[in-house]
């Protein structure tokens, strides 16, 4: 586990300051409409501190590729906060902009990766970074696994704190490692080769481990089953230290297409020409009642091939999650999307902001990003 981080709230006299903030304002973006506010929403608790203390807040992000513009991030999250918004980075306008900062202020710049040396972890673009502050804050939980210079240099150039949400999402995820029994973690999604580690050390802390979505496909050929066009990782592995656990549960149901057509059948079934898309009902059911036995529940990852439509078991079961009396911490892309469109992120005890960042802190104990603030 991280030490201690760096509290922003144990900062001296943050009046007048110039504060760099990392957020993550990565949401989904069409055209010029922002589809999702999660993520702008949980950094606002960071952003009203330092509005508070009157610190001259300068506020960076990145959004989607080098290409995308903050502009329609801005104006969405103007509806929550007065904030100006400068399409420069560290050109004159957003130097200009910069020092016509008043106390309270909050001036966001455009997209980091609009400049390439953010991901390349360039010293130079992270020493022209900071020389528009005092002291930096790092609140960016979601892409502290990434070695980009807003994340690994700027710390190193100015004094460093943790932001409100950055802290939470540490104390959240930690409190995952030793989870209250009865347990069960839910992992659905796809990419087995990368989710291996976890699943087997989640086996050795949880009283129950579901796998779901694409990677009980990969379970279900290492037991030897037809797994048809499913998706699965192009190399298959070695997991019979999974496969056999006592703790290990996988669908006993899926959905499945086959020639265009929709049916239930038991993975035993699976026949060459079918497609594995989602859970089926029967499994639905038995982890509804798995989740109604748990005082703690973890999920990351939906149980169905979201991206095609098959969202409905992975939204049967936040329904489920969302009403019991379980501790329950919720992350991944996907998963959040299920439960935004539901309206029930306030539901769960804890929404992670993070996807990659989550898994890496669950497995690793700690990130690049972190050890940086150390």
């Amino acid at each position: 586990m991280p030490k201690a981080l760096p509290d922003i709230r144990a900062a001296e006299n943050l009046q007048g300051k110039r504060v760099l903030l990392r957020a993550d304002l990565n949401v989904p973006v069409e055209g010029t409409r922002v589809l999702g506010t999660f993520r702008l929403r949980q950094s606002l608790e960071t952003i009203e501190f330092l509005r508070r203390a009157g610190a001259r807040i300068i506020l960076v992000s990145h959004l989607g590729r080098s290409g995308d513009t903050l502009l329609p991030v801005a104006e969405a999250l103007s509806r929550f906060l007065p904030i100006s918004f400068v399409p420069d980075i560290l050109g004159a306008r957003a130097k200009v902009a910069h020092a016509a900062l008043k106390n309270g202020e909050v001036l966001l710049l455009e997209n980091l990766r609009r400049d390439p040396r953010e991901e390349a972890n360039d010293i130079l673009f992270a020493r022209s970074l900071a020389a528009y502050a005092d002291i930096f804050v790092q609140d960016a939980f979601a892409v502290a696994h990434r070695e980009h210079a807003s994340i690994i240099q700027v710390p190193k150039l100015l004094p460093k704190y943790a932001g409100l949400l950055f802290q939470k999402e540490v104390r959240e995820l930690t409190t995952t490692l030793r989870p209250k029994s009865p347990s069960l973690c839910l992992i659905g999604g796809a990419k087995v080769e990368t989710k291996e580690p976890l699943i087997q050390k989640f086996l050795g802390i949880y009283d129950r481990v579901f796998v779901g979505g694409a990677l009980a496909n990969d379970l279900y050929r290492a037991l030897g089953y037809e797994i048809g066009k499913s998706l699965v990782s192009p190399k298959a592995l070695d997991l019979s230290r999974i496969i056999h656990h006592p703790r290990l549960l996988l669908p006993q149901d899926v959905t499945v297409q086959t020639n265009g057509r929709i049916s239930i059948k038991k993975p035993q079934e699976i026949l060459k020409e079918d497609t594995v898309y989602d859970i089926g009902p029967q499994t639905t059911a038995e982890i509804a009642r798995c989740i109604k036995r748990s005082s703690f529940v973890l999920w990351n990852g939906p149980m169905g091939n979201y991206e095609r439509g098959f969202v409905a078991q992975t939204e049967e079961i936040a329904k489920v999650l969302a009403t019991s009396g379980a501790y329950s911490v919720v992350g991944g892309g996907d998963t959040i999307a299920a439960i935004a469109k539901l309206k029930l992120e306030e539901r769960f005890s804890f929404v992670s902001t993070g996807g990659g960042a989550m898994l890496d802190f669950l497995y690793l104990g700690t990130l690049p990003g972190i050890e940086a603030l150390l």
